[in-house]
């Protein structure tokens, strides 16, 4: 064979060899993910045993049942210049072993850690899985909530921890996904387990406001009195409680923020009452505040919701809301031990019909309990002032307080919180706010 043939043939070998070893990879590439679409929720998970991904999956199709355009991805299959790409996102977290992250998300920290890219227009919520008996609970989902916020995304609810598949945290991640569009009339995901209360009490709290009625309830057990905390939830079925305790009701529940403490012998609840456009009253607010008659009975549960507990009296409190968000407000005031520095920052319609508890809120100012209040109102015939205008105002009022260790917790409308969240970045800082939440001390209920 010449020389020329010997060569021609070693390429040929060479040739094929290669394209072998191109063709091997080729097989066994990575499948690279489809692009979000527009206008569509992305909903990411990092899942070690599987369970994420099922609540993802679950997520997907509770939004997709109420006509959102979803995309579900796995970390795997996800980039930090995709997540440029998005608008909005539900982020399902897992932790295993001691706080570290699932094997799925290895590429997308690397990435993350190597370009630092921003994401000033993502909107996110997180739900954090963990088992809190290993002492880095929910160690990832946390790491990667403070992750999205230095990168500048911002989230429209606080962190959800679920401890070992806690049915009332799952609950709670349900109701968030309200404010990405999910339908109030999606099932639970378990079967609900209401107790029995009775309605003794129903006052008007506005009359004569331009706004909807508000009223004040009270419902008191038909049985022994549970406990809970000041940040808790009332989870109440919005029609006759023997439909409620029947196998399969119909009706999924509604969420109102407690108002009372246990020491005081039953809850109490501020409620709005809805009207459409048509005049018809809201499914739960026509049920509490016009068709359910005092003493009729009502079922509820109550759900714990650990991240809006009172803080400890050795801290300073600042609280901020509107509306009937000065239910959960009221409930942390009256938690709240004599001695404790308060602060309070609400907004309102008119001073003339809009405020709430006004009588306890001047003896609470009288004695001190309430050291500060500042209400706001926005119809009083002026320039329109809202809640968010007011922290502005007290600026540096509140970066003293912070600076003392102060506590900020927020509760009412979902405009309303992220106009005062980014008010308070403004003021204190965004670093700070995000140190003050990964230590809640920065905590919201808004809806």
């Amino acid at each position: 064979m010449s020389e020329t043939a010997r060569i021609l043939l070693a390429a040929a070998a060479c040739a094929a060899w290669l394209a072998l070893i191109a063709w091997t990879v080729w097989r066994h590439r990575k499948p690279r993910a489809a692009p979000v679409a527009s206008g569509a929720v992305l909903v990411a998970y990092a899942s070690q045993t599987g369970t994420a991904a099922a609540l993802a999956r679950a997520t997907a199709d509770a939004l997709e049942a109420s006509g959102r355009q979803v995309a579900l991805r796995s970390f795997a299959g996800l980039t930090p210049a995709a997540l440029g790409e998005v608008r909005e996102a539900l982020f399902l977290a897992a932790t295993t072993g001691e706080g570290d992250p699932p094997d799925d998300t290895t590429g997308f920290l690397r990435q993350m850690a190597a370009r630092q890219p921003r994401f000033p227009d993502l909107r996110y919520a997180l739900l954090a899985l963990g088992d809190s008996h290993y002492r880095n609970f929910c160690a990832f989902g946390r790491a990667l909530d403070t992750l999205l916020r230095d990168a500048g995304a911002t989230p429209a609810a606080d962190l959800v921890e679920v401890d070992q598949g806690d049915g009332g945290a799952l609950r709670h991640w349900q109701q968030n996904l309200r404010l990405f569009g999910a339908s109030a009339e999606l099932p639970d995901w378990e079967a609900p387990r209401y107790s029995r209360w009775t309605l003794t009490e129903r006052e008007l709290l506005n009359p004569g406001s331009p706004g909807g009625p508000m009223y004040r309830l009270r419902l008191e057990p038909e049985g022994a009195l549970p406990a809970w905390s000041a940040g808790d939830i009332a989870e109440v079925y919005p029609g006759p409680a023997e439909e409620a305790l029947s196998a399969a009701p119909p009706l999924a529940h509604r969420d109102y923020s407690l108002a009372t403490i246990p020491e005081e012998g039953g809850i109490g609840l501020v409620v709005r009452l809805f009207r459409d456009e048509a005049g018809h009253s809201g499914l739960g607010s026509g049920w509490l505040c016009e068709r359910a008659a005092i003493g009729a009975s009502v079922a509820l549960r109550i759900r714990v919701n650990p991240r809006f507990h009172t803080p400890g009296s050795d801290l300073p409190l600042v609280l901020i809301g509107n509306g009937t968000g000065i239910s959960a407000l009221r409930g942390h005031l009256r938690a709240r031990p004599a001695g404790t520095r308060n602060w309070l920052i609400f907004g309102e319609r008119d001073p003339a019909h809009d405020r709430p508890f006004a009588d306890e809120l001047g003896d609470w100012s009288a004695t001190g309990h309430l050291g500060r209040h500042s209400p706001v109102f926005s119809r009083t015939g002026g320039t329109i002032r809202y809640v968010q205008h007011a922290v502005e105002a007290e600026a540096e009022t509140l970066r003293q307080w912070a600076d003392e260790g102060a506590a900020i917790l927020v509760c009412g409308s979902v405009t309303m919180g992220e106009a005062v969240d980014a008010a308070l970045r403004e003021a204190l800082g965004a670093e700070r706010v995000n140190t003050m939440q990964a230590k809640a001390r920065y905590c919201r209920d808004i809806y």
